[in-house]
């Protein structure tokens, strides 16, 4: 095991599923392929958890206060998604990405090279699991959640690349560059912020975790984009409460 794991297989899983695309076509049945999505759901149901279980720590007990951890975590999910939810950042995403990919199909007549390239990097880059993973890889966390994330990017390469064609495999260079400064990023906060503020971090990400299977199960859809601004809260509030303590 080694830091970058995850977009390393993310990046085989999505070479390989557009292979099979290119070459299967749609012979893959949608119950099929919704089967898949509602067990990596329930699986993203259990990373969550464990997130959060490993987060609410001792470390962050010695800093805040062993009553006040939960506290912590909740108040930086209630201020980020605050913050997010003022920004629209869930629908900021969305919308982006739409104009990303009209701009893109436009210029390209019909061209299903560069829109599939287009398409399928939008759909394997934008999105919470993305950046939670890829800081957790990076911040020692070990790499499961990019891997699930690989399995699902895997399955609709098969897609993408059945209806675009190869083009589908360019998205490989900016999945991998994408993923990979996140990671460094995760890597440098590691080796800078203290234990009890990456944990409660770990902790606030565990919950959006949560938050995206439930929406991966169908249950409800939650704006998991709305709360990633409490990445950033989680540590800050670390240290507020550190202070008065």
């Amino acid at each position: 095991m080694f830091i970058g794991l995850g977009t390393a297989v993310n990046v085989l899983t999505v070479l390989a599923g557009s292979a099979v695309g290119v070459l299967a076509g749609h012979r893959l049945p949608a119950r099929t392929r919704e089967l898949v999505t509602i067990t990596l759901g329930l699986f993203t149901l259990v990373l969550g958890g464990r997130a959060v279980a490993a987060g609410i720590s001792d470390a962050l007990a010695a800093e805040v206060g062993t009553d006040a951890r939960l506290l912590v975590v909740l108040g930086a999910l209630l201020i980020g998604g605050i913050i997010g939810s003022l920004l629209q950042i869930e629908h900021r995403l969305d919308r982006g990405a739409e104009l990303l990919h009209d701009r893109f199909a436009s210029r390209t007549e019909g061209g299903s090279f560069v829109e599939g390239a287009v398409t399928s990097t939008l759909v394997f880059c934008v999105g919470p699991l993305s950046i939670l993973g890829s800081l957790s890889d990076g911040l020692g966390h070990g790499a499961e959640q990019l891997l699930i994330k690989a399995v699902m990017d895997g399955f609709a390469a098969i897609a993408f690349a059945s209806s675009f064609g190869i083009g589908v495999m360019a998205s490989v260079i900016p999945l991998a560059a994408y993923q990979g400064l996140l990671t460094l990023l995760g890597f440098a906060l590691g080796n800078f912020l203290p234990a009890a503020h990456i944990d409660a971090l770990g902790a606030a990400g565990g919950v959006i975790l949560l938050g995206l299977a439930v929406r991966l199960t169908g249950i409800k859809a939650i704006p998991v984009g709305d709360l990633l601004p409490a990445l950033l809260v989680a540590p800050l509030l670390v240290a507020a409460v550190g202070l008065f303590r």
